[in-house]
């Protein structure tokens, strides 16, 4: 499927931000939320920085967008994420009621917007938000694997 070339930008955006935690020796996942089509939140996983098991990506960008708009809901934006959301994380994304999810590469040890669950497009809450996968698929992944063969060949 083909975007509007600003969907590419922000997920690149995105894909910029998971470098940031590869470099800072975190998993890399990268998320920005966009209002209007700026970029008014921004994250990286820092859960080792941190030592914070919820300080994923999508979680940092969301309190930074809730932060920017003073609202708990985030009704008109979208979130640019280049990893399937975790559980955890799709259940922020629906009680911040984000319109539209954007993501990268599938996750099927975590993943809960398709892989394992599909929490995102179930019928039992109150909000729905459109989910869009695949976009910058490949880059997502090799990042993913570069980290962990980094990780198992440090662990030797």
């Amino acid at each position: 499927m083909l975007f509007d070339e600003s969907i590419y930008r922000f997920m690149y955006a995105a894909l910029q931000e998971a470098e940031t935690a590869f470099e800072k020796n975190e998993v890399p996942i990268g998320a920005l939320v966009v209002f209007q089509n700026k970029i008014i939140g921004r994250g990286y996983n820092q859960t080792e920085l941190l030592k914070d098991p919820t300080a994923h990506a999508e979680m940092i960008a969301i309190t930074s967008a809730s932060n920017y708009l003073g609202s708990k809901f985030l009704d008109e934006c979208d979130i640019f994420i280049t990893v399937e959301p975790c559980i955890m994380c799709s259940g922020a994304i629906l009680l911040s009621r984000i319109k539209n999810v954007y993501f990268g590469s599938f996750e099927p040890k975590f993943g809960a917007a398709g892989s394992l669950f599909n929490i995102l497009d179930s019928n039992k809450y109150n909000h729905k938000p459109n989910v869009h996968s695949g976009i910058y698929e490949k880059e997502s992944r090799e990042l993913l694997e570069k980290y962990f063969k980094s990780k198992r060949l440090s662990d030797k």
